[in-house]
């Protein structure tokens, strides 16, 4: 998965949107106004954090050398994942739905019921 990959399914997901809050160079994705993912685009190699349950987040870093605790995030809800070929496309956008869907459970009802859910 490229930048371009990542920002594309990013974007797919319902009532998703961009932006740069941080500055140029972290590229951040939000629903309902909070975010569900963030990369920075200098990384090499690309990096993308995701919010997870928690004890999911620490079942994937025991299983994965790609996933680490979220660099600059709350560590018990957030992983960074480096996209460097280790991990398969398909399981890096379960994790994107999943730190989604986390995002989406937490807004408001309406907002929910906006976003179809």
């Amino acid at each position: 998965m490229n930048i371009e990959t990542l920002r594309q399914y990013c974007l797919s997901k319902n009532g998703a949107t961009e932006s740069f809050p941080f500055g140029e160079e972290t590229l951040v994705f939000k629903v309902g106004g909070k975010m569900f993912a963030l990369t920075s685009l200098n990384d090499a190699p690309l990096s993308v954090n995701l919010k997870c349950d928690p004890e999911r987040a620490a079942e994937l870093r025991e299983q994965y050398q790609a996933v680490r605790p979220g660099y600059h995030m709350n560590k018990v809800h957030w992983n960074t994942v480096l996209i460097d070929g280790t991990i398969r496309e398909s399981e890096l956008k379960r994790w994107i739905d999943h730190s989604y869907e986390l995002i989406v459970q937490s807004l408001p009802k309406a907002v929910q019921r906006e976003l179809g859910k």
